[in-house]
């Protein structure tokens, strides 16, 4: 397989199915932010933590891949008119997203209420997983507007939905994993 093709020397690209489009739509900035989120959990994966959530991030980097794949393949490329799939790609589905849940769930079980806002910061690791929070959330909203303007499968949005809170909460186990007291979010008053 060629690394360069020089294909999008102009400015284009193409989707899943062959359609070129230009490098700045929507749908490429959505499968583009997601990869860019897989690539922060590969951060995440290569630091000390504990093996459970390093196969917990290697699963959602496979997930993260295929929903890229749903996110590049444009819905009139999906099916053919007679419902039949036209490209065989796999999809994310409610078990990818209750596994998340069930994951979310395990991890708060040993982790007291919170009380106020977390300030983002303590460790390294922690602070990667609140990175990767914020992408997650942004490839959600790109997202969105993508379904605004096009069908998109709603499992993609409920996907990231859930893995930006999986994050949050990642961030709090790593948080009292590694002994770090979080730091709430206390707004001053006006002086």
């Amino acid at each position: 397989m060629k690394i360069y093709t020089k294909t999008g020397d102009k400015g284009t690209t193409a989707l899943y199915g062959g359609t070129r489009v230009p490098k700045y739509h929507l749908r490429i900035e959505a499968y583009g932010t997601v990869d860019e989120l897989n690539s922060y959990i590969g951060l995440i994966k290569d630091q000390k933590i504990d093996d459970a959530s390093n196969d917990s991030l290697l699963r959602i980097q496979n997930e993260l891949f295929t929903l890229g794949s749903m996110l590049a393949t444009p819905t009139k490329k999906e099916t053919l008119k007679s419902g039949k799939e036209r490209l065989n790609i796999p999809k994310i589905t409610e078990e990818s997203i209750q596994t998340l849940e069930k994951e979310i769930d395990i991890m708060n079980e040993d982790l007291p209420s919170m009380t106020h806002f977390i300030l983002p910061g303590g460790h390294t690791t922690v602070s990667y997983c609140h990175i990767a929070r914020c992408i997650c959330r942004r490839a959600e909203r790109i997202s969105v507007q993508l379904s605004d303007e096009t069908a998109i499968n709603p499992q993609i949005l409920m996907y990231l939905n859930r893995l930006s809170d999986y994050l949050f909460v990642l961030a709090r186990k790593l948080t009292y994993d590694y002994q770090i007291a979080e730091i709430p979010w206390i707004p001053e008053k006006n002086k």
